[in-house]
Parts: C-alpha cells; structure tokens; sequence
C-alpha cells in the first residue's frame, strides 16, 4: 500500500468495515448474515500493505471508528454519572480503544507478518488467514474489555446458529464468522486478479454454513424436547422503574426514597400474589439501597424487620438486591429470604464478585485518597468470593439450587459455568441497568445473559430495576419481557428440563487459551521453519 490512492483504498475498507459491524451490532435477523461479510473489507485493506506500521495502523484505526460506531453511547452514560464533561469522556474512551479492541492490532500485525513469511506459495495460504483467527479469538480471551464483546454475539438474532454456543460459547461464532470472511476475501482477491472464482473457499465457506445450521437446528430440537411444558417454579419478578435514586436521595433524604421504594415494591408485589400463587419473588438489584442485617441506624434496623415482617406474613420466599457488610467491608449483594428447616425465616447472602471498574470497584494497589479526590465517584464496594451457588429454600421443604449474578456478572462465562457445575438448576441475575436507559446497552446485556443459558443449556430469570428483565430459556430465547423504562409487574412461569451438559458449560471460555496455543505453535513453526 502506497501513495494517496492506497491509503484511501484501505480507508475505505475501514469504513465498510465499520459500517457492517453497526449494523450487525443491532441484533436484527435481517441483518444476521452481515458477520459473514463484515471483516472482509478491512481484512482486504490489510492484506495490501507492506510494512507492519501500515498494517497496524489500520488496525488501530478499526479499534477507534469499531468503538465509536458501536458503543458511541457510552461516553454519554459516563458522562451522565460521573458529571465529567462529555468531551472528555469521549476523549479518553477512543483513547483507550486500542486496549479495549486489541484484537484489531494483533490480528493485523500477525497477518501481515505472516504474509511476508509464506510469500507467493500457494501451499502455504491457508496459513495467514488461520493464524489471523487464532489471534483475533486468542486476544479476546485476554483483553480487559468492558463489555466483553465479540463478534459472535451478532448471530444471536439467529436462532439456529446461536446454539453453537454451547460447544465454545460465542467466541466459537466468532471464529466460524472469521473463516468465512476470509473465504469471501481469497473469492475477491481471486475475482480481482482475474483468476476466477475460487471454489476452495466457496466450497469452505458453505460447508461452514451447512455445519453451522445444521447443528443448530438438531440442538434446537434437542433443547425443546428436554424442556417440559408443566412449570417446575412459578417466579414473580418486579420492575418499578425506580432511577436517579442517589439524586433523589439528595434532594429528599435517603429515608423517604427508601421509604418510596419499598412502598412501590410491597404494592406491585401483592398485585402479582393477587394474580398467581408464586414460589418466589424477586427484586432487582441494590433495590434496598442500604446494608441489610447490619442496619447502620434505628430507622435501618426498623427497615429491615419491616421486610422480614412482610415476607413472613405473605409466606413468599424473596430474593432481592442490598448490600452486605462485614466489619468495614461493603458488598453489593442478592439477599435470599426464605423458610428455614425449623419453619422460621432464614437468611443468606450473595456477594458480587465481577464489579465494574471505577464506578462499583478500585483495587486497593491504587485506591488512595489522591485518586478519591480527583474521581469522587468511584465505587467503594469489595469484591465477593467468587462463584458461589445458594441452596434456597422454597415454601414446602423444596430445595432450589440457584446461580445468583448481579448485572456485570451475567457477561463472564466461565464465572456462570462455574455455578452451573456446582449443580445449579436455576441462573437468576438481578440487575441494575437505569444508568444506560435509553441506549442499546439494557438490549445488550439481556443478549449477553441469553448466551449464558445457551452455554450452560439452564433457563434464567432476569430482573432489572427499569428493564430489560425477562424469562430466558435453554435456548437463549427470551420471553415474559419487560421493556427498557416501563413499570410492570410480571409472572415468569419456568419449566423443568433434562440436564444437557453441553461442553461451554462443562469447561467454560475454554477457547480463547486453546487459540492462542495453537497460534503460538503456528507462528513458531513458521517463524522457524526452512
């Protein structure tokens, strides 16, 4: 790649590029197919340059227009918390785009290496575009991202092919999806020097595709015959779309909110009993913004017999969002309130682990009044012990075995898959999503959930504090959905099923360390070879 008209060639892959990942990033079932072809544009562009400044260049380029384009709301979310001014968080959000996106950059430094390396050998062709795709899938694995995202997360809108998950979570998607862009870049490569059209990656290309619908289609019908129609629990989950509370707290005092909150909850919730005979009810995250169990004044403790109280007379287990406290340690935390053995009301608390950095966690290594000072909204809370299943309860001695995940944790796979083997019939993820209402982000979050169930083939219950919360599936569907913003009350009903035990539930994200181990020995043996 050289002169004026190179560049805007590889521009304009990167902006085709671009524009292709916008689109798949919205879910729709339309627009499924476009991970097939989405790569191939800045793949393309790569594959013309000849110094590995250029080729990196273009992949740190796709990082920051990739970060822009997709995750553009995000700076404004910050912004909005944090009261920074939004051109600064802009600033340092595409700043750091290379380090939240550093696929990009080893997947084209390693190309363009690799390239150089095999020359014109059509023996050796294969090499370069395989190496690009266990390095792209490898770098995920280890990159810090914030929303751990990957390209395969795009075929959800598929209902067939998302079930591949289960065989290496979405990272496998993404792999599959890199083939076939690079089977549609050697086709227009071949197209382009006017050699034809290539059949082995046409070939590759549909046998990929072939694999991929047809596996999901058998491990669909699999799913649904495991899932018995009669409801094993029936779940009353409420969405008060109660937001601004630490603003309300300000202007009102943390008592009346609170006081407000509990109001609402107790009134929706004896409409939903109303409705339906219920085995459990759940409310969202940090719903009771204050400790429970450790009150830190009269009006606390008296909050907290006053739902111990409520929850006896209904005879409804409960399972809501506070916080822990341990000596001066502070934990977001789902506490279980339920029957006893003894048929006394008993106890037991789920301590968040995967806390969002800054806003919910700073490590100790930097947490210093120096850093508090100059971000005074940084989150003091400390961090759970890790996956841990809770044995609950229910109203008749039943004992439900449960996954509890509290909103960031829903995007960790091994973290879930973790719970699962410990013998978790139930995921139940109670979140906290107001912070990105009116943005894709609460659509986002509900689709990274989905995949959970998909790799641990166990239906979840989801509830937010102003949406999405929804029933999800085996099969990653979501039903009984209450939207972004809204008010609602809703009876989730979920079937029993057949233990599957697909291998992403077994090992987890097992993929990524799998890739970089096969891109190590690749890159070795051509690095070495004669």
């Amino acid at each position: 790649m050289s002169g004026w008209r190179g560049w805007a060639w590889a521009l304009l892959g990167v902006a085709a590029t671009t524009v292709l990942f916008a689109r798949f990033a919205e879910l729709r079932p339309g627009f499924a197919w476009l991970g097939a072809v989405a790569l191939a544009p800045w793949l393309a562009a790569v594959d013309r340059t000849r110094s590995t400044r250029a080729a990196l260049a273009l992949g740190a380029l796709l990082s920051v227009t990739f970060t822009a384009f997709v995750f553009g709301w995000f700076p404004g979310a910050i912004a909005a918390y944090s009261r920074a001014p939004l051109w600064l968080c802009w600033g340092v959000f595409l700043l750091i785009a290379p380090v939240l996106e550093l696929q990009f950059l080893t997947a084209s430094w390693v190309r363009g290496y690799a390239r150089r390396k095999v020359g014109d050998s059509p023996r050796l062709a294969w090499v370069p575009p395989v190496l690009t795709a266990l390095v792209y899938v490898g770098t995920e694995w280890f990159t810090p991202k914030l929303f751990a995202e990957t390209l395969g997360h795009g075929l959800y809108a598929s209902e067939a092919l998302r079930q591949g998950a289960d065989v290496a979570g979405a990272p496998g998607l993404t792999l599959g999806l890199l083939l076939v862009n690079e089977c549609v870049v050697a086709v227009g490569q071949g197209l382009a020097a006017r050699r034809g059209v290539r059949l082995v990656p046409v070939a590759l290309a549909a046998v990929l595709g072939l694999v991929g619908f047809g596996y999901g289609h058998l491990r669909l019908g699999q799913v649904r015959a495991a899932v018995r129609s009669a409801p094993g629990l029936v779940v009353g989950a409420v969405q008060a779309n109660i937001t601004n509370i630490e603003k309300r707290a300000a202007e009102q005092g943390t008592y009346a909110v609170v006081r407000d909150i509990l109001d609402t909850h107790y009134t929706m919730s004896d409409a939903l009993l109303r409705s339906a005979p219920l085995d459990l009810l759940v409310w969202p995250e940090t719903v009771y913004p204050t400790t429970f169990g450790t009150p830190k004044s009269e009006d606390g403790g008296a909050l907290d017999e006053e739902i111990r109280a409520w929850v006896a007379e209904r005879g409804v287990p409960l399972v809501f969002g506070t916080y822990d406290l341990d000596g001066e340690r502070e934990f977001n935390a789902a506490m279980f309130l339920g029957p006893s053995a003894t048929g006394e009301l008993a106890q037991a608390a789920y301590r968040k682990t995967m806390l969002f950095p800054l806003t919910e966690w700073v490590p100790d290594a930097v947490d210093t009044p120096t850093l508090r000072a100059w971000l005074p909204w940084t989150g003091r809370w400390k961090r759970g012990p890790g996956p841990r299943l809770v044995d609950f309860r229910l109203n008749g001695g039943r004992m439900l075995k449960v996954a509890p995940l509290i909103c960031y944790e829903a995007l960790f796979p091994s973290y879930v898959a973790e719970e699962v083997r410990q013998g978790a019939e139930l995921l139940l993820t109670l979140s906290n999503d107001s912070w990105f209402s009116g943005t894709p982000a609460p659509r986002l979050h509900l689709m990274h959930a989905a995949f959970r169930s998909i790799e641990t083939r166990t239906a979840q219950v989801r509830v937010t504090n102003s949406g999405i919360s929804a029933f999800i599936d085996p099969a990653g569907t979501w039903t009984s959905e209450m939207e972004d913003n809204q008010r609602a009350g809703v009876v989730m009903r979920v079937p029993t099923s057949e233990r599957l035990n697909p291998l992403a539930g077994a090992w987890g994200d097992w993929l990524g360390p799998v890739a970089l181990a096969l891109a190590a020995v690749l890159g070795g043996w051509l690095r070495f070879r004669s």
